[in-house]
């Protein structure tokens, strides 16, 4: 295996640094950081890290998302941690949510009563779309 960066700041400045367990031990000169093989595990696409925050800055829970994307709450959890994500404090809306292919999402669209009292947000979803919409809480 070749290492070509740091797996800790991906510089290319490193020095090798005495063999451990019978393998090559390297030090990036940026960082000071010692390694041995690029870190390999498993990674999730970045494009559910991004619906992934969408959807929980448009209202859902954590468990909802999960459901959604299929990705744990506690991965989503700490991609709010890590990115210092902030959701608006609303109380007087609850989001609700549809997952609809393209064409069940034109018709829905041709309802005029679909069309009022209440934000509306249409998002991709691999080959489907999310409609998110906020209904006001009765008082």
């Amino acid at each position: 295996m070749t290492i070509n960066q740091c797996p800790n700041c991906a510089s290319s400045a490193y020095i090798k640094s005495g063999i451990v367990n019978d393998r090559q031990r390297y030090k990036c000169k940026s960082c000071g950081y010692y390694f041995s093989v690029d870190k390999i595990g498993k990674k999730i696409d970045e494009y559910y890290v991004n619906k992934a925050l969408q959807l929980y800055l448009e209202g859902l829970t954590y468990r909802e998302i999960e459901r959604i994307l299929g990705v744990s709450h506690v991965s989503i959890m700490n991609w709010v941690k890590k990115y210092n994500i902030k959701r608006p404090t609303s109380t007087n809306y609850h989001p609700t949510y549809k997952i609809l292919n393209a064409l069940e999402l034109s018709k829905y669209f041709q309802k005029i009563e679909n069309l009022s009292g209440a934000g509306v947000v249409v998002t991709e979803l691999g080959d489907k779309f999310m409609l998110i919409k906020w209904e006001r809480f009765r008082d």
